[in-house]
């Protein structure tokens, strides 16, 4: 049995880096689930105000960190991948009051376990459909070189929201 790694990412203890292992597949699903792990420490405990803070002018709120990186999983493997009609807006960075924070880490909890499955079944090799000479392989690297930008944001927002430190 395959366990999806974002269930089992410490929130209290500490991170731990991901284990190392041949299976070239798994390695960059953990180190995906590893910052996806970081982002989500920085969401929680948090008010849906508090979600939506950010200072004057500068960076985008916790709640629009996790809802972009939801969309950007579902754009390329969705998209790219399996070549569904997707779509970007800007809003996604600052997304309406309907959106709790609780509903958005649901949504990116549920959308890595999609992301995890499709993977699974997809080859590496496999060509993305919206990136000319690119593969799962590219896609995934691509998705860890944003999710780890983003968690540096919401690590940069949470500590200037209430001096919550990351890793």
């Amino acid at each position: 049995m395959i366990v999806p790694y974002i269930w089992v990412m410490p929130s209290d203890n500490g991170p731990e880096f991901p284990p190392g292992t041949d299976d070239e597949r798994e390695l960059l699903l953990s180190w995906l689930a590893f910052l996806r792990g970081a982002v989500l420490r920085n969401a929680e405990g948090i008010s849906d105000d508090e979600a939506r803070w950010t200072p004057p002018g500068a960076l985008i709120p916790l709640v629009g960190v996790v809802n972009h990186l939801t969309r950007v999983e579902w754009r390329w493997i969705d998209g790219g991948m399996r070549g569904e009609q997707t779509s970007r807006s800007e809003e996604e960075f600052r997304p309406g009051a309907d959106l709790t924070i609780t509903a958005a880490v649901a949504a990116y909890r549920e959308r890595a376990k999609a992301t995890e499955e499709a993977v699974r079944e997809l080859s590496l090799a496999q060509p993305c459909q919206i990136q000319e000479g690119t593969d799962l392989r590219w896609v995934l690297l691509h998705l860890i070189n944003e999710t780890a930008r983003h968690a540096g944001h919401a690590d940069a927002v949470r500590e200037l929201l209430d001096g919550t430190t990351g890793e």
